[in-house]
């Protein structure tokens, strides 16, 4: 069951922030990708996709998210890293596409288009044609006294879901058993949890939430989607990122 947390909503002019304390996300920082990698521990093919999403987290265009899975833990070695809903959100791509592929290791971009994690050329090729616009929710964060202010911009047409997810910027885990026995092997922005705050109207708004919901026991940051839900006969499930912002510390 993915946790929520009841949302605080607030007018601009109750929640406007001042002085030296706040920490604001600037505008031009917005990044124009999400890229979301679904790996394993367990999954020998999985390695040269984990050390190119070392890579591409270093590029402060794309935000990069790694979600460990849980199928393979039966090869010998359960993942260290991995969680029953990140299994469920690929899963739930793979209905919303309607082709049914679910492997690993595997990426999405925006929550649309996916290809091998570990192919660089066409995930490149990809980051071009779907980040040469940008997101097209634009979102601030701000963080004072406790909570996080999360401020969306107006966007004609466009609604969703506004999700949090507390990250760990990087992991390095030995792995003792299984296809990748001896390995040790580097992760950027492991997911660690996944709190949807709120639904989106499109309509300019500002939220706030308890900035105890960013943090988990082993979680350093977060990022903050709006994620558009895709009807399919199986029901909703996640569609198109429409905008995305990453953790200020």
């Amino acid at each position: 069951m993915i946790p929520r947390f009841r949302l605080l909503l607030a007018s601009a002019a109750a929640l406007a922030l001042s002085g030296a304390s706040a920490h604001a996300q600037s505008p031009a920082t917005q990044p124009k990708a999400v890229v979301e990698l679904f790996t394993s521990q367990g999954c020998s093919s999985c390695p040269p996709a984990d050390a190119l999403f070392v890579e591409l987290s270093k590029n402060p265009e794309i935000i990069v998210l790694t979600l460990p899975v849980t199928y393979w833990d039966y090869l010998g070695w359960k993942d260290t890293l991995g969680q029953e809903a990140f299994t469920r959100r690929q899963k739930f791509y793979a209905k919303a596409r309607g082709d049914g592929q679910v492997y690993t290791p595997q990426a999405v971009i925006n929550g649309a288009s996916h290809m091998v994690g570990s192919d660089g050329a066409e995930i490149d090729r990809q980051l071009r044609k779907q980040g040469a616009t940008g997101l097209s929710v634009k979102i601030q964060l701000q963080e004072e006294a406790g909570a996080l202010t999360i401020r969306l911009a107006a966007t004609e047409g466009r609604t969703g879901g506004v999700w949090l997810l507390p990250t760990l910027r990087s992991a390095v885990v030995p792995i003792g058993r299984g296809e990748n026995h001896g390995r040790t092997v580097s992760y950027a922005n492991v997911v660690r949890g996944m709190v949807k705050i709120a639904e989106w109207d499109g309509r300019e708004a500002v939220l706030t939430a308890p900035l105890a919901a960013t943090r988990t026991a082993d979680s350093d940051g977060y990022v903050v989607i709006v994620q558009a839900d895709q009807p399919t006969s199986y029901g909703q499930m996640p569609g198109v990122i429409i905008g995305a912002a990453r953790s200020l510390r």
